[in-house]
C-alpha cells in the first residue's frame, strides 16, 4: 500500500474537522434507524437513549454546554460502537423569562417597550430572536462534534410540545392537581412576574438588623431587617418552649405603629429560632413564606402592605406610595424618635434577587396557578407527586452519579412546597384556561380548561404563560412523540441516562421524574450523571466578564482543535465536581493529537507491505505487549460502563504516548531495521494502532476518524466500528 499524501503533512485540525463532521452527518449513522437498516445495530438490540438538556435560545453555547456535549458524545459514541440502538435526541428550550428579557433589553436600546408593540407583534420579535439563536446553537453543536440525530430535533415551544403541555395541564386539572389559589410567591418588581427559586440569585449584602418594640407598653421586642413591613404584622411568634415569653402566649395587643393601627396576637410556634435576635418573630403573613404558613396554621389575618412595584400601600403620608427602602428609613427614624429602638446591628444578609433583572425579590400573596405536590393520586396507587419523585431514587430504579447527591435530593423533595406554574409574561406556553361571565352565571366567572378553545362567545383566555420547567419537565417523553403512543416512545423510553449540571438537580431533574411517573407511569431515565461547573485555572466561574481568562469553546477549537478541547475537559473531570479549564492543558492535548498523527504515519510506513488478510503471529516479546493491551481493554470497558470517563481517557493517553509510542514503536524500529522478527513487530504495530484508534474514538473522534479513513481496506466509518474487546 502507498502512504496517503495527507500523512506526509502535519495534522491540521481546522482543515479536517468540518469535512469529517459532514462525512458523519451524510452517512446517516446519527440516526439509529439507519444503523439498523445497514446492519450496524440489530433490530432487537438493547437501546441506549439520551436527550440533550436543551440549551436556552438566548444566545450561544458556552463552556458549560461544551462540557455537556463532550461527556454525552463520549457516551453515545461508545454505545454506538457497542452495537446498541443508539439515539441522542437534540433540542432547544424557549426559556421563556430569559428569552423575553433578552429581547426586551434589545428593544430598550431601540427606545421601544413591549407594550408599545402589543402582544402579537412583540412575540414575532421574540420568535425571530429565538430562531437566530437556535441556528447559532445548532451550528456550534455540530462544530463541537455532537453526533446527534438532527432528524428528531425538538423545541420546547413547537407544535408537538405545545400539545403535550396542554394535554398535561388538562389532565392535572381534571385530577385536582392543578388549582388556582391565593398564596405567597417570588415576585420580581422590575420584571413584573412571578419567578421560580432557580431564577433567583442570593446576593450577600451589608444590612442592618433592628431590634425594637411596637409600642412603649408592648412586652416583647422583635428583630428584623425590614421594619417597614411591620405595619402589616398581625402576631408575634415565640417558641413554645421559650420560658421568657410563656406568660404572654395567647394575649392580644393594640398598637399604633408609625401611624398605622395594628392588632398583635402572641402565638407559640416551633418555627421560631429561640437563639436568633430576641427569640421573637414579628409575623407578616403577606410578605414572608414562613409567616404565611404560620398564618394558615394559626388562622391569622393577611394584610398586604407592599404592591407589585415594591411600594407601600399601607401607611400615612410619611410612607404611603414610597419605595420600601425609603419607607424603611422613615420607620427607623420614627422608632428612634419614639424611643422604641433597642439596638441596631450591622450584619451580612443573603438577599434574593431576580437573575434577569437584578431586582430584589418581594414575597407577595398573588392569585396564581399551582400544582399540588401532596394530593393523593388515585390511579398512581394513592401516592402524591412528592412520593412519586422520591420512590424511584429510594428504590434504586434511578441511580444518581455521584450518589452523594441523593441525600440532597431527598431533603429538597421532602421540604417541597406546591409549585407555582403561572408567569406574567407573553412568551411561552399560554395557560389553556378560558373565562367568561354571562347573565346566566349571575355574574359568577365561568372557567373552561381544555386543549382547544371553547365554543361560544365571550370567552377570554388567561393572559399568563406557564413556567418553563413545566414544558421541559416533559422532555424525555414529549420529544419521543407523547401524548401519541409512538414507536420511538416504545423503543427508547425510559432513556438510559440524563447527563446535566448538578445545579438543576431539583428544578429540572426532579420535575422530569414527577411528570414521567405521573403521566406515563415509568421513570424518565435509569441514570443521572451530574457534572460540575467549568471554572478558570484559578477557580473563578467561567464568564465573558473575565476577559482573557475566559475560554470560548469555539475560539479554542479554532486554535487547537476539537480533540484537544475534549481531552482537556474530560481528563481530571469527575462527576459532581467543578472542572478547572486551563488553556495550557488544551495546548498540551493538541500535542497529543500530533503524537497520534505522527505515530500513525510511522506505523503505516512500516506496515505498507503487510498482508492484512494474513496477519503474522507474535513472538514472545510482542505477545506480552498484545496481552497488556487486552488487559487495558478489559479495564476500560468496565470503567466505561461505570461512567468513569476521566480514568479511561487518562489510561488511553498514557498507554498511547508512553507505551505504544515510546516503547513499542521504538523497539519495533530496531526489529525492523535488523530484520529480527520484523513481521511480528509489524503485526503488533498495526494491530495496536487499529485497536487504539477504536478505543480512543469516543474521546478524540476527529483525528481517529481521519486516520481511519486513510487505512487500507476500511470500508466503514470508524464511528460505527465495533468497540474493541480482547483479541
Amino acid at each position: 500500500m502507498e502512504i496517503n499524501e495527507k500523512l506526509l503533512k502535519p495534522y491540521n485540525a481546522k482543515d479536517t474537522e468540518e469535512r469529517i463532521y459532514k462525512l458523519w452527518e451524510d452517512s446517516g449513522f446519527f440516526n439509529p434507524d439507519v444503523c439498523i437498516e445497514k446492519g450496524i445495530a440489530e433490530k432487537d438490540a438493547k437501546h441506549f437513549s439520551i436527550v440533550l438538556p436543551p440549551p436556552n435560545v438566548t444566545g450561544s453555547l458556552h463552556t458549560g454546554h461544551a462540557l455537556m456535549i463532550v461527556i454525552q458524545d463520549i457516551m453515545v459514541r461508545h454505545a454506538r460502537m457497542q452495537g446498541l440502538r443508539t439515539l441522542w435526541l437534540p433540542g432547544t428550550d424557549h426559556a421563556a423569562i430569559a428569552t423575553q428579557s433578552k429581547v426586551e433589553k434589545i428593544l430598550e436600546k431601540e427606545g421601544i417597550r413591549k407594550n408599545d408593540l402589543g402582544r402579537e407583534e412583540f412575540l414575532k420579535r421574540v420568535e425571530n430572536f429565538a430562531n437566530e439563536s437556535h441556528d447559532t446553537i445548532v451550528n456550534q453543536a455540530k462544530k463541537m462534534g455532537a453526533s446527534m440525530d438532527w432528524s428528531r430535533e425538538a423545541f420546547t415551544l413547537d407544535e408537538k410540545r405545545n400539545l403535550a403541555v396542554k394535554t398535561t395541564f388538562k389532565k392535572m386539572y381534571d385530577d385536582g392537581l392543578i388549582y388556582r389559589g391565593y398564596r405567597i410567591v417570588n415576585w420580581d418588581p422590575k420584571g413584573q412576574t412571578v419567578i421560580s427559586d432557580d431564577e433567583t440569585i442570593s446576593e450577600e449584602r451589608k444590612s442592618k438588623l433592628y431590634t425594637f418594640k411596637y409600642g412603649k407598653d408592648f412586652p416583647i421586642a422583635i428583630s428584623t431587617t425590614r421594619p417597614e413591613t411591620k405595619v402589616g404584622d398581625v402576631a408575634v411568634a415565640v417558641h413554645p418552649e421559650d420560658e421568657r415569653y410563656t406568660e404572654f402566649v395567647g394575649k392580644e395587643y393594640n398598637e399604633v405603629f408609625c401611624g398605622v393601627p395594628i392588632h398583635i396576637k402572641i402565638i407559640a410556634d416551633e418555627h421560631v429560632e429561640k437563639d436568633f435576635g430576641t427569640g421573637a418573630l414579628g409575623v407578616t403573613p403577606a410578605h414572608s413564606q414562613i409567616d404565611w404558613e404560620m398564618s394558615q396554621k394559626h388562622k391569622l389575618r393577611v394584610i398586604p402592605v407592599i404592591n407589585e412595584y415594591a411600594k407601600m400601600i399601607v401607611g400615612d403620608e410619611r410612607i404611603l406610595n414610597k419605595k420600601t427602602t425609603d419607607a424603611r428609613a422613615t420607620v427607623v427614624e420614627w422608632l428612634q424618635a419614639e424611643g422604641l429602638m433597642e439596638k441596631e446591628e450591622d450584619i451580612m444578609q443573603n438577599v434574593p434577587t431576580a437573575e434577569r433583572t437584578g431586582a430584589v425579590i418581594e414575597p407577595l400573596p398573588k392569585l396564581q396557578w399551582f400544582i399540588d405536590v401532596n394530593k393523593k393520586i388515585k390511579d398512581r396507587g394513592d401516592k402524591s407527586l412528592k412520593e412519586l419523585m422520591l420512590e424511584p431514587v429510594r428504590e434504586g430504579k434511578i441511580s444518581i452519579i455521584p450518589d452523594r447527591f441523593e441525600k440532597v435530593y431527598y431533603n429538597w423533595i421532602e421540604n417541597l412546597r406546591d409549585w407555582c406554574i403561572s408567569r406574567q409574561i407573553w412568551y411561552g406556553h399560554r395557560i389553556p384556561v378560558w373565562y367568561r361571565s354571562t347573565p346566566l352565571t349571575a355574574g359568577k366567572e365561568e372557567i373552561y380548561v381544555g386543549i382547544e378553545a371553547p365554543d361560544g362567545d365571550g370567552w377570554i383566555q388567561d393572559e399568563d404563560t406557564l413556567d418553563t420547567w413545566f414544558s421541559s419537565g416533559l422532555w424525555t417523553f414529549s420529544t419521543l412523540g407523547w401524548p401519541e403512543q409512538t414507536k420511538d416512545l416504545k423503543d427508547y423510553h425510559p432513556t438510559t441516562v440524563l447527563e446535566t449540571g448538578h445545579d438543576i438537580l431539583f428544578f429540572w431533574i426532579a420535575r422530569m421524574i414527577l411528570m414521567s411517573q405521573y403521566l406515563i407511569g415509568e421513570i424518565p431515565f435509569e441514570n443521572v450523571y451530574l457534572h460540575g461547573m467549568v471554572r478558570t485555572a484559578d477557580g473563578k466561574k467561567m464568564s465573558k466578564s473575565l476577559g482573557e481568562k475566559a475560554i470560548d469553546p469555539l475560539d479554542i477549537i479554532g486554535k487547537y482543535g476539537n480533540d484537544a478541547l475534549r481531552m482537556a475537559m474530560i481528563i481530571g473531570n469527575t462527576p459532581g465536581n467543578d472542572l478547572k479549564l486551563d488553556e495550557n492543558d488544551i495546548r498540551g492535548y493538541a500535542k497529543f493529537a500530533n503524537k497520534i498523527w505522527n505515530a500513525s504515519r510511522f506505523v503505516l510506513e512500516q506496515t505498507k507491505d503487510l498482508d492484512l488478510n494474513n496477519i503474522p503471529s507474535f513472538d514472545e516479546e510482542d505477545l506480552k505487549d498484545h496481552e497488556a493491551l487486552n488487559l487495558l481493554l478489559e479495564e476500560i470497558s468496565k470503567e466505561m460502563g461505570e461512567y468513569r470517563f476521566s480514568i479511561v481517557a487518562e489510561k488511553l493517553y498514557h498507554y498511547f504516548w508512553h507505551t505504544f509510542a515510546d516503547i513499542i514503536i521504538e523497539r519495533s524500529k530496531k526489529k525492523i531495521l535488523e530484520n529480527n522478527n520484523a513481521d511480528s513487530a509489524k503485526a503488533l504495530l498495526y494491530t495496536q494502532l487499529i485497536t487504539l484508534l477504536k478505543a480512543m474514538h469516543p474521546f478524540v473522534p476527529f483525528i481517529t476518524e481521519e486516520i481511519w479513513s486513510i487505512l487500507p481496506n476500511k470500508n466503514n466509518l470508524l464511528m460505527v466500528e465495533k468497540w474493541p474487546t480482547k483479541q
